[in-house]
């Protein structure tokens, strides 16, 4: 099989690897779309950082695969089923729930269990949409960390994949108003066509903006927006300085970015201002199911949330589309 691995920054071949064969306990998965993640992303430019993604490995993580084999032992599955593997298990390895083999023809789940290693995917759902059940999962836990009530408003930090996935979300669990604040023109333009209020804070003032959209309501050092939720999305520590300066009192915010460096907070002030701020990694069965539930509903054009198809040769390419945040959003290499 034709194989991407990771070198190291600005180095990803394709090379030919055996095909994997299966145990009687394994499951063999031909991989469909395979979604290119901001961490693949980064991995490329500045090297793994703070990413579980081990240089001379498979590349790739966020895909949809089909059955292409089983062994004898495996139940509740058939050859020719969609499934999303999870990064964390499908390898038998949690180290290389980075370098999974997204961006490879094939890749082996030892020892498969339904519902564990890798989920089902509903036929009401299009292959590419189901490309994005991985990112949308983190994205989907990250919203149910902030303890979404029916009737609140959110702020999320970042129009990429995963800010826009998190909107999508919160508005599932039954937020009012969702603003998405992103530098990027091109994306604040498609989560504006998924029905979101959204701000460029380069070219507007965010302040007078989010009063705008959210009305008044006060922090302990005077007016603020009335935002129950604000999502950081970006990996920016500065947003998170921007959320206990903003943040109404009793506000919570929930960090999913990857900060790549340590950051301080002001207790006193997180304190008296009664905020919460909130870590959240990955995700459990539960947000899959959540995620399966919004792309069976309809309610949101996720695939338009897909700018770009790639063929695996182009692996470079898609690679580096997905960094240029002025001109692409998510980008998948298809099969």
């Amino acid at each position: 099989m034709k194989a991407a691995v990771y070198n190291g920054p600005k180095d990803v071949t394709i090379t030919e690897l055996a095909t994997p064969v299966c145990g009687d306990n394994d499951v063999l998965l031909r991989n469909l779309y395979a979604s290119v993640c901001g961490s693949d992303v980064s991995a490329y430019h500045h090297g793994p950082r703070a990413h579980r993604i081990t240089p001379g490995s498979e590349f790739g993580h966020e895909m949809v695969s089909e059955v292409a084999a089983k062994g004898r032992n495996v139940t509740g599955l058939e050859v020719g089923d969609r499934v999303c593997p999870y990064p964390v298990l499908a390898a038998g390895d949690s180290s290389r729930a980075g370098t999974l083999g997204g961006f490879s023809e094939y890749i082996l789940v030892p020892d498969c269990e339904v519902g564990r290693q890798v989920h089902p995917v509903p036929r009401s759902i299009s292959t590419k949409t189901a490309g994005l059940i991985e990112p949308f999962t983190v994205a989907t836990h990250a919203a149910r960390r902030a303890a979404p009530k029916a009737g609140e408003s959110a702020l999320v930090f970042g129009a990429g994949t995963i800010g826009i996935a998190a909107a999508v979300a919160l508005k599932h669990f039954g937020c009012g108003k969702v603003m998405l604040v992103d530098l990027s023109d091109f994306r604040l333009r498609k989560a504006a066509e998924l029905g979101f209020e959204t701000c460029n804070s380069a070219t507007e003032d965010l302040a007078a903006r989010t009063a705008e959209v959210f009305g008044p309501a006060r922090t302990i050092s005077g007016p603020t927006a009335d935002i129950d939720i604000f999502m950081e999305a970006t990996g920016v520590n500065a947003l998170v300085d921007s959320y206990l300066s903003m943040g109404k009192i009793f506000s919570r915010m929930v960090v999913v970015g990857v900060h790549q460096t340590p950051h301080p907070i002001d207790l006193a002030k997180l304190a008296y201002s009664q905020h919460s701020v909130i870590g959240s990694g990955g995700y459990q069965p539960e947000d899959v199911d959540t995620v399966m539930e919004i792309m069976e509903s309809g309610a949101f054009d996720i695939e338009s949330v897909v700018t770009h198809e790639f063929r695996q040769a182009d692996i470079v390419t898609a690679i580096e589309t997905a960094g240029d945040v002025d001109s692409a959003l998510n980008v998948m290499i298809k099969y």
